[in-house]
């Protein structure tokens, strides 16, 4: 009687664990449709930028990138150096805020492996000051700040060197450091880098500041302010970039063919009123 009962309670256990098998493939099956579902979102673009220009010539690029099929997802930054490591991490697809220079820095100072797909606007930088009038008017022995990323930095060097204020050993290179670099500097200004989106912030306590024309314009001031600034022929344009595993696929093509068609340039032309300049206005 003990063997039969023993039998019993085995069948029912092979019973009980079939059926535990079977529900488990019946849960694999239902979520068959998610895996399908997350296919879809391969129509789904996620893009970094910083807020101006960049975020919001996206934002004016979605609706036009929707009627190719892309939905278009801006994720915003409020600094250099996030974006580039969201890019490297897969957190997003690609990005739009940076220069080639810049972007090559990037890739040898951490690593990464990301390519300039197109150029499509000019960020100027401009030389500032909330204390001065005009450059003669800048005392000797002035502090002036410059943005502390090395390639925005050798970049302001370069800018204060066309317009007389310093003289630099070789002013196409794009790597100059105020060390060893500056050859000439008639009024012993004392140069300070500061991380560029708070040069804005700081321009009051210096005498003055070469800042780029984004975190300018955040800051509600206007390249029309500055002393001097680079113009559209500048060499500093910012890019289009993504990943070189990434740099084929072809929601970034349509994104590339977007950014450069006619509507964005009017649109940034007529929004910025000439502070930011497209490329194709070059």
């Amino acid at each position: 009687m003990r063997y039969v009962v023993s039998i019993v309670m085995l069948s029912v256990a092979l019973f009980l664990a079939a059926c535990g098998e079977s529900g488990g493939n019946a849960k694999a099956e239902s979520s068959a449709p998610d895996s399908i579902d997350s296919k879809s979102t391969q129509t789904t673009l996620v893009v970094g930028a910083t807020p101006v220009p960049a975020s919001e010539i996206l934002e004016f690029a979605k609706p036009l990138l929707a009627k190719q099929g892309v939905e278009l997802r801006v994720q915003v930054f409020t600094d250099y150096v996030m974006p580039d490591v969201a890019l490297d991490d897969r957190s997003n697809d690609a990005n739009l805020y940076q220069h080639k220079p810049y972007m090559e820095a990037q890739n040898a100072q951490r690593g990464f492996n990301l390519v300039s797909l197109a150029p499509v606007y000019v960020v100027p930088l401009g030389f500032y000051s909330k204390k001065y009038a005009s450059v003669d008017e800048i005392p000797n022995g002035a502090d002036i700040a410059l943005p502390s990323d090395s390639s925005n930095l050798a970049r302001a060097l370069i800018l204060l060197h066309d317009f007389g204020v310093i003289k630099l050993k070789d002013p196409s290179n794009l790597a100059a450091t105020i060390e060893s670099d500056i050859l000439e500097n008639p009024k012993n200004l004392r140069f300070k880098p500061i991380e560029a989106a708070a040069l804005p912030r700081a321009l009051p306590t210096l005498d003055g500041a070469v800042i780029n024309a984004n975190y300018a314009l955040q800051a509600g001031m206007s390249i029309k302010e500055a002393f001097f600034h680079e113009n559209e022929k500048s060499e500093y344009v910012n890019v289009l970039v993504a990943r070189e595993d990434n740099k084929d696929d072809e929601r970034i093509a349509k994104l590339k063919e977007v950014l450069l068609s006619k509507e964005v340039a009017d649109f940034i032309l007529e929004k910025y009123k000439g502070e930011i300049i497209p490329v194709s206005a070059k």
